[in-house]
């Protein structure tokens, strides 16, 4: 195989620099950590890793900042390439592997930490959200000397990889690995998301081993329902092309909700009701440079329709909504486990502590994984924001797209001025709208 210039194709330089604003957007790395891979075949049949270089600034590469690598030899591109390149490779020579990330992913970095003797194994984590349940399942966390690009690494984590989503390497981060680069970008939002929860469920003082408890002895009730498998190569896909407006308000939301983090990478779904068919993004939380499918489909349910899509449907079918979002706001399913003193079990309602909060509504609903639909459609139009404990928040608009992301970025916020109201150590409760407790 002959070597290769530096200079990459336009299509990898559009990919890699996406993901790795994506990245750095999303709060999986710094200005420098990190780094991206993938195999490439190129239009003359040759072979190639392709591989962020060391050092690169994952949210502003250019084409000198990516190395072409023969996967059979060492050459010249392994000084400038990435110090875990190696590691890399061995990642993609998995079945089925075609690209991997190495994410400096804080949340779940920190709640995998422990002050142990070294060496030791350290426990591996189990999420307690949907998400991290369902994508992830059990996440192995190991310790080793040196945390940065050596040879034990190289071994342990295409070990780890091959049967397992997502591995940590306690102190370093996370590494993930799937089919197309998107799809290990998803897995390593869906770990971060995951330790997110984990760490303010504890903030709060949740009994986070309980919570695992319950989830082992039932899934199937603690959680709604199983979110949908992750599709690769779809997500230019667009079946109303010639509906600019409505097009450029599925874009904006989709970027609004991955920028504002109110649901990870791909997670959630929007919906626009027509006369017989519903326009749907089924990956809803889609940042500009990246996107996701857009479709549209049959008003009426479905045999082949996921549980995502039929609940969309369902909700139009018993509603006059015109707008649906649906979104893991990790926030609201930590604080949907949070048991406040002086009750007995997890919290059936959000109460806004802030000005603005307070303003737009009294109470938010959360309700249990397995709510029907009669009275999640109820709750809907008396509130038009829930929280599903398990299974994420639905928020509804009657004119747009905007009506509905508002109640969900407004959750959001409400959610995070009452954890911090906690952790300053304030009677919270006090502070509550006196209607609210009537409410």
């Amino acid at each position: 195989m002959s070597k290769k210039t530096w200079k990459t194709s336009e299509d990898v330089l559009r990919l890699f620099h996406a993901v790795g604003r994506a990245s750095l957007l999303h709060d999986i790395q710094d200005s420098h950590s990190g780094n991206m891979a993938i195999r490439h075949r190129d239009e003359a049949g040759n072979e190639w890793i392709v591989i962020t270089a060391t050092g690169s600034q994952k949210g502003d590469l250019d084409s000198s900042q990516i190395c072409f690598l023969s996967p059979t030899e060492t050459d010249f591109g392994y000084y400038k390439a990435s110090s875990e390149t190696d590691i890399h490779a061995r990642i993609l020579s998995l079945e089925g592997v075609a690209a991997s990330i190495h994410a400096h992913t804080k949340d779940l970095t920190i709640v995998t930490l422990d002050d142990e003797d070294k060496p030791n194994q350290p426990a591996p984590f189990i999420p307690v959200d949907p998400l991290g349940y369902y994508y992830l399942g059990v996440v192995p966390v190991d310790w080793v000397e040196v945390p940065s690009g050596s040879a034990e690494m190289a071994r342990i984590i295409p070990d780890r990889l091959a049967r397992h989503p997502a591995a940590v390497i306690q102190t370093h981060g996370t590494f993930t690995c799937g089919r197309t680069l998107t799809e290990a970008f998803f897995l390593a939002c869906i770990a971060n998301n995951a330790g997110y929860v984990v760490r303010l469920l504890r903030r709060v003082g949740v009994d986070v081993d309980k919570l695992r408890r319950m989830i082992d002895s039932g899934p199937d009730s603690f959680f709604a329902y199983e979110p949908p498998a992750y599709t690769i190569n779809d997500d230019e896909a667009c079946d109303f092309l010639e509906e600019k407006e409505i097009l450029r308000e599925f874009r904006k939301t989709g970027a609004r909700i991955f920028e504002s983090r109110l649901s990870p990478f791909h997670t959630g779904s929007i919906s626009v009701r027509g006369v017989n068919s519903l326009l749907y993004a089924p990956k809803g939380s889609m940042p500009y440079e990246i996107g996701g499918p857009l479709l549209e489909v049959p008003l009426e349910t479905r045999d082949a329709d996921s549980a995502e899509l039929r609940l969309h449907k369902q909700i139009y079918a018993a509603s006059d909504f015109q707008t649906i979002i649906h979104c893991f706001v990790p926030e609201a399913e930590a604080h949907s486990h949070w048991e406040l003193p002086g009750h007995e079990g997890p919290v059936s309602r959000v109460v806004p502590i802030d000005a603005e909060g307070s303003f737009l509504y009294l109470v938010i609903p959360v309700v249990p994984a397995r709510t029907g639909l009669d009275e999640l459609v109820r709750l809907l139009h008396d509130y038009k924001v829930v929280v599903v404990r398990g299974g994420g928040a639905w928020a509804v608009g009657h004119q747009s797209l905007s009506e509905a992301l508002h109640h969900l970025s407004s959750l959001r916020e409400i959610c995070l001025y009452r954890f911090g109201a906690f952790e300053l150590g304030l009677d919270f409760r006090s502070m509550e709208p006196e209607k609210a407790k009537r409410w």
